[in-house]
């Protein structure tokens, strides 16, 4: 397995976590958060556990070493998706998407800190390129009132990039999750755990879901077990920073989304803030490509 191999499941996994928000966007709150994530986790298991099969000894796949370690991997996801999903309560899906683009933002830097991982010149201008970028798209996001921002538009964003740092976590931990532990335990252990916290909030009230509800609960579930293993594996074959530019094709898949299910495109400023956004990306990953070309020349 190569590098590439590690880019191509990160794509997928983007494609499959727009799909797994598009499914809670569809909701409209209809049905109360902790259900959804309860859903979102508990069906999750089962593409883990087909893969697990497929793999061999399901038991030998999610056997754990570092139980601590996915206490914090899980700890950092349950996080970020209970914020994510309350900030679509407030913004639109393409909204909390590009929001979602401070993530592998965040995790250029937390790699630097955390997993010491020598990060290049050309990752921090693509980090800054894109902080840049955020900044547009915010500035087209927020609505004003006067001199007033909007409550709810506001309340959303702050809740989109808390999202974004948890999730920013999350991917460190997993990074260094994958020194010891297979990526089935790593999946399906975040699952057990968000699953299982999410069946607390029982007692705040859950409704029976209608048939087009349940439809979207079992698609947030499956797609979400599918995204979780493109992503861990993801990490597996390449390092956090280098695959974080990739997070943002998200936008693609989301303007698609939109379009062909709710007939809405993004603004004008989410266009140019992606821009520059992907500009950095691009510019990361040029760099790569002339740092490890050059260590072939000069080893």
């Amino acid at each position: 397995m190569s590098v590439s191999t590690g880019i191509s499941m990160k794509v997928l996994a983007a494609l499959s976590s727009t799909l797994m928000l598009a499914c809670v966007k569809g909701l409209g709150g209809t049905v109360p958060v902790g259900e959804v994530i309860f859903f979102r986790s508990f069906l999750a298991m089962l593409p883990l556990l087909v893969w697990l099969r497929l793999q061999g000894n399901v038991k030998e796949g999610i056997t754990t070493s570092d139980v601590k370690g996915h206490f914090l991997r899980g700890l950092a996801g349950t996080g970020g998706m209970y914020l994510s999903y309350l900030s679509l309560l407030y913004i639109s899906l393409a909204d909390a998407t590009v929001l979602n683009y401070a993530a592998p933002l965040f995790t250029v830097v937390l790699a630097a800190i955390i997993l010491r991982e020598r990060v290049k010149f050309y990752r921090w201008i693509a980090v800054l390129t894109g902080f840049a970028g955020i900044l547009v798209m915010l500035s087209g996001l927020i609505a004003f009132s006067g001199s007033s921002i909007s409550f709810a538009s506001s309340a959303g964003v702050m809740l989109a990039i808390a999202a974004a740092l948890c999730t920013a976590g999350a991917s460190i931990q997993i990074r260094l999750l994958n020194k010891t532990e297979k990526p089935g335990a790593i999946a399906f252990w975040f699952a057990v755990m968000t699953a299982s916290t999410s069946l607390l909030t029982v007692v705040a009230g859950w409704k029976m879901p209608d048939s087009r509800e349940l439809l979207l609960l079992v698609g947030c579930g499956l797609f979400g077990g599918i995204t979780q293993i493109l992503l861990t594996l993801s990490l597996r074959y390449a390092d956090a920073s280098l695959l974080a530019p990739f997070d943002y094709t998200t936008l693609i898949w989301s303007v698609l989304i939109g379009f062909m299910f709710l007939g809405a495109l993004p603004g004008i400023n989410t266009f140019a803030g992606a821009a520059l956004v992907m500009a950095g990306g691009l510019f990361s990953i040029i760099g790569e490509q002339r740092q490890r070309k050059a260590a072939t020349l000069h080893p």
